[in-house]
């Protein structure tokens, strides 16, 4: 999942793409369907990257991004105004591990709407740039002749040893 430019603007609804930068800010477009552009003021509005949001857990905490791949496998996204037990539930299933005294469910109904918002957006299914390629298929390598290209350098430093111990005597 791309999410490259993609921020969240607080106290503006949705999701936006940095579209470019300027002296105080960011030109930033809505993803909805009206595409209405913003200049977002570094020092009055406040933006958070998708890609760098992370969630509260027991032990670590959840990048944003490990949720929504783990909720594209999962059937049945409750609705963002389904009850708070409902939604804690089926947040349980995407990130087990979450706190659940520090996520609240303003914060589990705010993921389930930004991934109904990227769901149909074809950055959804591309590849992260900052992830490295994952090969598909490993390459074999013959082990007799690894080990014998380990063996030559392993007996050359030994026949250097004993002349210097020789010339030291």
């Amino acid at each position: 999942m791309n999410l490259q430019g993609i921020v969240s603007v607080s106290g503006k609804p949705g999701l936006w793409r940095a579209l470019t930068q300027n002296k105080t800010g960011y030109v930033l477009e809505s993803l909805d369907a009206q595409k209405t552009k913003l200049i977002a003021n570094l020092s009055t509005a406040k933006l958070a990257a998708l890609a760098e949001i992370t969630i509260f857990g027991l032990d670590d905490d959840i990048r944003l991004t490990d949720v929504l791949e783990r909720m594209k496998s999962v059937s049945g996204i409750p609705d963002v105004k389904a009850d708070g037990k409902a939604l804690r539930a089926f947040f349980y299933e995407v990130a087990p591990n979450h706190d659940e005294e520090k996520v609240y469910s303003s914060d589990i109904k705010k993921i389930i709407a930004w991934f109904n918002t990227l769901k149909p957006l074809p950055l959804f299914d591309e590849a992260d740039p900052t992830q490295p390629p994952v090969a598909e298929e490993p390459v074999a390598v013959e082990e007799p002749a690894a080990e014998a290209v380990a063996a030559e350098p392993e007996a050359a430093p030994k026949a250097k040893a004993k002349k210097a111990t020789k010339k030291a005597e």
